[in-house]
């Protein structure tokens, strides 16, 4: 049966700062590879790189390159979108792959523009509803980066994405679609939406603080980094799991 790993927010930078986020990112490839079975496939929602530059995307293709599992790449508010494609020969931005069994179908929400917050917008959620129809029936996995529901951190909720609405109107035509998933929380969130399930995959690199009341910064916290797991058996069962990356390893077989 299918498995996609859903990584996010790894945040690749160059210079003084570059270790931590490159090192989050190489533990989670190879916790990865450690599953059995390996997944079919891995998507990482967004926030590839800290400040969308073409050196930084240039690390991130050496630490790809290589990797042995299919990797599907979101734009985020920190990614730049002509270096992104370019460094990895894009395309498109938006795109569907298609698997025995279910489909990928990736998103960008990235609006300079607006600054941290994110939109579809019109057009592309055209194509979504056109790609979505063409694919009935089969299992779908909807990724981007902005999560396009309030979660009840005032702080990240000001940055959400803006058309959320009229996302869930065009989700609500297709039963297929298993799972949402998102990133830019920098912190596992689930929730029912528009007739699915949004799941938020926390950041390979650091965490957001859980500050729910009103007026409070943002900040950070030294919580676990991981990524989900996300198991599906047709259009009647998906599960999601999360696995720890910086406090747990692969178990180790005794005998």
């Amino acid at each position: 049966m299918p498995f996609v790993a859903h990584l996010s927010d790894p945040h690749i930078t160059t210079g003084p700062l570059a270790a931590d986020p490159a090192r989050g990112l190489y533990q989670a490839l190879t916790r990865v590879l450690a599953l059995e079975p390996r997944p079919d496939c891995v998507v990482v929602t967004g926030d590839l790189a800290d400040h969308g530059r073409a050196d930084e995307y240039a690390v991130l293709k050496e630490l790809l390159e290589r990797y042995p599992v299919p990797v599907h790449l979101v734009p985020g508010n920190h990614d730049g979108r002509a270096a992104l494609q370019a460094a990895f020969g894009l395309e498109r931005t938006t795109y569907a792959v298609e698997y025995p069994g279910f489909t990928v179908v990736v998103l960008d929400s990235l609006r300079p523009e607006l600054g941290d917050a994110g939109i579809l917008g019109p057009e592309q959620l055209e194509w979504l509803d056109e790609t979505l129809g063409r694919l009935d029936g089969v299992p779908a996995f909807v990724c981007l980066h902005h999560p396009p529901m309030r979660v009840g951190i005032p702080g990240m909720d000001a940055i959400r994405l803006v058309d959320g609405p009229e996302f869930a109107t065009v989700l609500r035509r297709h039963p297929h679609v298993v799972r949402v998933l998102a990133g830019h929380l920098h912190r596992v969130v689930t929730a029912g939406f528009a007739g699915t399930i949004l799941s938020v995959a926390p950041s390979m690199y650091r965490q957001v603080d859980l500050g729910l009341r009103e007026g409070r910064p943002v900040g950070f916290v030294a919580e676990p980094s991981g990524f989900l797991l996300h198991r599906i058996e047709g259009l009647e069962e998906c599960v999601t799991h999360l696995v720890q990356v910086s406090h747990a390893g692969a178990p180790v077989i005794a005998y």
